[in-house]
């Protein structure tokens, strides 16, 4: 399978509000690969399913409504580097934005029959390489034959604090204290899931970015990946 890819498979997982995607697209940017965060598949068939009027714990009709829809993963802009997610051709990148969106899109993720089809999905899109992907299960489950698997993690009230900045300096009101509790019982959500939680990869390399800036943890993904690049060549 390796010798048909194009590139490395650079999986990561962590916990909610650690910096993945900010980081993942730092990697991705540095290596000439493409990124995506697989959350954003889950929060657009939450969009989708909210706007259809699908019953959420109606686990049948969720499945059925996501093999309904056409999805595509593309640049916004020409020669991007993220990937994002577009349903019959819609982009959705506001949409799963909204507060619905994410206070519900954890009961869509919990599905099994959607975390089966959206795991082929991101199989295929990650097949020939060249790609850095994220989620809560792509170490493990997705892509546990990844060339390169990082956990990334950071404590709570790092997490809530980071939160918290970003919405200040978008203009947004925050509670530190709310923020914090959201982030203890996504947590909790992902790990207690039963279909696919999430856990760390015993061969995967684990940054604590409690006490790192985002390009810091970027700089140390990119030391192991090159490393592992040199290593398969050789």
């Amino acid at each position: 399978m390796k010798a048909r890819r194009r590139g490395l498979i650079i999986a990561m997982d962590g916990p909610a509000g650690v910096g993945k995607s900010t980081v993942g697209g730092l990697v991705a940017k540095a290596l000439g690969y493409k990124f995506i965060n697989t959350g954003e598949m889950y929060r657009a068939l939450t969009w989708k399913a909210l706007e259809s009027g699908v019953d959420l714990d109606d686990d049948q009709a969720v499945l059925a409504l996501a093999k309904r829809h056409h999805w595509e993963f593309k640049p916004v802009e020409e020669g991007g580097t993220t990937l994002k997610t577009f349903l019959d051709g819609q982009g959705v990148t506001l949409q799963i934005r909204d507060e619905r969106v994410s206070v519900n899109s954890s009961r869509v993720a919990a599905n099994p029959g959607v975390r089966k089809f959206l795991s082929k999905l991101q199989r295929e899109l990650g097949a020939s390489g060249s790609i850095v992907m994220e989620g809560r299960d792509i170490t493990t489950h997705v892509f546990p034959d990844a060339d390169a698997k990082i956990y990334l993690d950071a404590s709570p009230e790092e997490r809530a604090s980071r939160r918290y900045r970003q919405l200040k300096a978008a203009g947004q009101e925050a509670d530190r204290g709310a923020i914090l509790s959201a982030i203890l019982k996504r947590d909790l959500n992902d790990l207690k899931r039963e279909i696919n939680p999430l856990k760390q990869a015993p061969d995967a390399l684990v940054i604590d970015s409690t006490h790192l800036t985002m390009h810091q943890v970027a700089d140390r993904i990119l030391r192991h990946v090159r490393r592992k690049a040199k290593r398969n060549a050789g």
